[in-house]
Formats: structure tokens, C-alpha cells, sequence
């Protein structure tokens, strides 16, 4: 492998503001703001808008779409055979 190609990956921590959950992880992103973390060392701090602790599927929030409403209203419009031409 060539040497000097790839990014340098450190330890991030990701932290989800709504939820207030973080993360610690390894990632190359490069951030400003620090955070001190449960082992006493500061680390990079990535904000995040969604993670698994907020995100609708995760957190069992989700809506299931009616699908079955939109595919009678395209039959109503445009018939049976329109989708098979």
C-alpha cells in the first residue's frame, strides 16, 4: 500500500443533542469542539441531527404508509391495464 494516501482515523464521539445519547467511535471527520468523555479524556465532538436513539424506525415511532389507498386511486385513474403498456 502507498503510505501518506489515506485520512487519519481517531477516536469521535457523535452526540445526538435531541436525544441526548453519544457515542464513541473511530471516524476520520475532523471537529472544533471537545467533550470530556467517562475515562477522564477529551475527545473530538461531531453533532449529530439523527442517530438510533432518535431516528423513527429505531425508536419504534415509525408510520406505515397506506400503500394499498394509492394503488386503488391509480387504477380509479387511469385502469387495470394502464401500468402493464
Amino acid at each position: 500500500m502507498r503510505h501518506d494516501i489515506h485520512p487519519v482515523s481517531r477516536p469521535v464521539v457523535f452526540r445526538d443533542r435531541a436525544a441526548g445519547f453519544q457515542l464513541l467511535t473511530r471516524s476520520t471527520l475532523d471537529a472544533r469542539e471537545t467533550v470530556e468523555w467517562e475515562d477522564g479524556a477529551t475527545y473530538p465532538v461531531v453533532d449529530v441531527d439523527v442517530s438510533s436513539a432518535s431516528h423513527p424506525f429505531y425508536t419504534g415511532t415509525s408510520r406505515v404508509m397506506d400503500t394499498a389507498g394509492r394503488v386503488e386511486r391509480f387504477e380509479r385513474r387511469y385502469g387495470r391495464g394502464a401500468a402493464r403498456r
